[in-house]
């Protein structure tokens, strides 16, 4: 096997292992930290008016970076907490350190509820409100 497959087989693996294993509090409270502070945001978005964030980052390369950006400084706290988390359940449980899976983990548990979950706040906040001002 590749280096790769290795990798994705041992974080698949370690995946699988998680749920019932020791910091499994963290498979909860990483992505509804991240999911919090996306719909913040997504709050912000509809008030100030800008575009849904993922649609931005998908469709717009002028604003790409920037907006990319915002979603790391949004999440950067919670991808670190999860990075030594994970660290720390790795060498505990495993016995060794695995950074590029610890690191995926934390994108996985941190970044990636965030980029889903903030346009969708967004369109709600938006639909709210021009339904409260029609009443």
């Amino acid at each position: 096997m590749t280096e790769l497959q290795d990798f994705l087989l041992r974080m698949w693996t370690d995946l699988l292992a998680r749920p019932g294993g020791p910091f499994a509090f963290r498979l909860v409270l990483q992505p509804l930290m991240a999911v919090l502070f996306a719909v913040r945001d997504g709050y912000r978005d509809a008030r100030t008016g800008r575009s849904p964030y993922f649609w931005t980052v998908l469709h717009d390369p002028g604003q790409r970076r920037g907006r990319l950006m915002e979603g790391v400084k949004a999440t950067v706290k919670i991808v670190l907490l999860g990075v030594v988390i994970d660290t720390v359940y790795q060498l505990r449980v495993l016995g060794r350190f695995y950074p590029g899976e610890a690191f995926g983990f934390a994108l996985l548990l941190g970044f990636v509820p965030y980029l889903l979950i903030r346009g969708p706040a967004d369109r709600v906040v938006r639909r709210l409100s021009a339904h409260r001002r029609r009443l």
